[in-house]
Order: C-alpha cells, then sequence, then structure tokens
C-alpha cells in the first residue's frame, strides 16, 4: 500500500505561482508512475502532469510552459510547480500513483481507474 498526501494548495491572484507537494509513504515501488489530477465543479477529472519512472514527464495542453512537475525521491515526493495562474474557477489538484501505468503521459489521456492510490486532494483557487 501507498498512501500519498498532498500539501501547498491555496488562493493566490492571477500570474502567480503555487507549488504543490505530494509526500509518498508506506510500501516504495520502483516503477510507480505518478501524476497530478484536477477537478472542478461540475467538470471531469482531468490529467494535468505526469512523471514516469524514468523520469519522463508529460503534461496538459493548457498547462505547459507554465506547470513543472518534479520528484525528490530522497524524499518520496512529487512536486507540481504552477506558474503563471490564469483565473478559472476552483479546482482540487490529486496526486495519484501506481506501477504498471502505461503510457504514463497525459495524451492520450491519463485514465483515473489506472491509478490505484489517490491523496486527499488540496484546493487550488486564482482570483483576478
Amino acid at each position: 500500500q501507498v498512501q500519498l498526501a498532498e500539501s501547498g494548495g491555496g488562493s493566490v491572484q492571477v500570474g502567480g505561482s503555487l507549488r504543490l507537494s505530494c509526500t509518498a509513504s508506506g510500501e516504495t515501488y520502483s516503477e510507480l508512475c505518478m501524476a497530478w489530477f484536477r477537478e472542478a465543479p461540475g467538470k471531469e477529472r482531468e490529467g494535468v502532469a505526469s512523471f514516469d519512472a524514468d523520469g519522463s514527464t508529460t503534461y496538459a495542453n493548457s498547462v505547459k510552459g507554465r506547470f513543472t512537475v518534479s520528484k525528490d525521491n530522497a524524499k518520496n515526493t512529487l512536486f507540481l510547480q504552477m506558474n503563471s495562474l490564469k483565473f478559472e474557477a476552483p479546482a482540487v489538484y490529486y496526486c495519484a500513483a501506481d506501477e504498471g501505468v502505461f503510457p504514463c503521459t497525459v495524451d492520450p489521456g491519463l485514465r483515473q481507474g489506472d491509478f490505484g492510490y489517490w491523496g486527499q486532494g488540496t484546493q487550488v483557487a486564482v482570483s483576478s
């Protein structure tokens, strides 16, 4: 079992930045695909960024050039650096992980059902 705990959400003005963290505990696996999803009210949960076991990363088109996903293996922590945040409805950001997710890429689309481990979510709100 892997437990995931997100932190770092909050309220920020347009153009601002936030860094989300996702710390993994419990059993550790060397071949985890990890990802960030977000869910806004009335919308489907969507994949935002992925981090594969080999360190490769992918992003949703809507966040390319603004968001960066990275991982500190020593701390078992996945990060999502969000810059130049745009005004949009508040969303809850979730960290997800599992082995055997293929492909571990946002495009053609991360499938929620492929991930067995989820964090509790952290809310991000961007105001104008």
